[in-house]
C-alpha cells in the first residue's frame, strides 16, 4: 500500500472514531435530559407522556399525608393556578415543608397522579428555579386580574 493510501485509511478510521464518540455522547445526553414543567403546563398536557420530567412549585398547605409504612408520602404541588397530586416513596429532604418550594422528578401515570422518583426541596428562602418563579408570577397576575371587582358604571 502506498503512503498516500495509508494516510487516507488512517484519516477514515479517525473520522469514524470521532463520529462514534459523538454519537455515544449525544445518546447519553438525550437519555439524561430532563425537562422542567409547572403544574399548569402538566394540566394542559404539555408534559411528555411516559418520560421522566420535573415539576416545580409550592407544596400546597394541608396536602401532606403519610402512609402507615412511613416512607410513602402524598402531597400536592401548585403554582397557585393549577395543582398536581404527587406520590413519593422515600425519605424527604430536611427542608421539605408545606407552603415551601419543591421540585419533583418522575412521571405522570394514566390516573393523573405524578409518581416522583426524586424530591428536591428549596435550599433557602430566596431560591426558586427561574421557570417556577415565572410561572408563579404569571399565575398570581392572572388570579389578581380575575379577582378585581370593578364598580358598576354610572356610579
Amino acid at each position: 500500500m502506498k503512503p498516500r493510501h495509508k494516510r487516507f485509511v488512517l484519516i477514515g478510521v479517525g473520522i469514524a472514531g470521532l463520529a462514534l464518540s459523538a454519537s455515544l455522547v449525544l445518546s447519553a445526553f438525550q437519555k439524561n435530559l430532563v425537562f422542567f414543567f409547572t403544574p399548569s403546563q402538566v394540566a394542559a398536557n404539555e408534559a411528555p407522556v411516559g418520560k421522566s420530567f420535573r415539576v416545580g412549585g409550592l407544596v400546597e398547605k394541608g396536602s401532606l399525608k403519610r402512609d402507615a409504612d412511613g416512607l410513602t408520602v402524598h402531597f400536592v404541588v401548585t403554582d397557585t393556578a393549577k395543582s398536581i397530586p404527587v406520590v413519593y416513596r422515600g425519605i424527604l429532604p430536611d427542608l421539605f415543608r408545606e407552603g415551601k418550594g419543591v421540585v419533583t422528578q418522575g412521571k405522570v401515570g394514566p390516573d393523573g397522579l405524578f409518581r416522583a422518583e426524586e424530591v428536591l426541596a428549596k435550599h433557602d428562602e430566596n431560591y426558586m428555579p427561574p421557570a417556577a418563579q415565572d410561572a408563579l408570577n404569571q399565575a398570581t397576575a392572572k388570579t389578581a386580574a380575575q379577582s378585581v371587582v370593578l364598580p358598576p358604571k354610572g356610579k
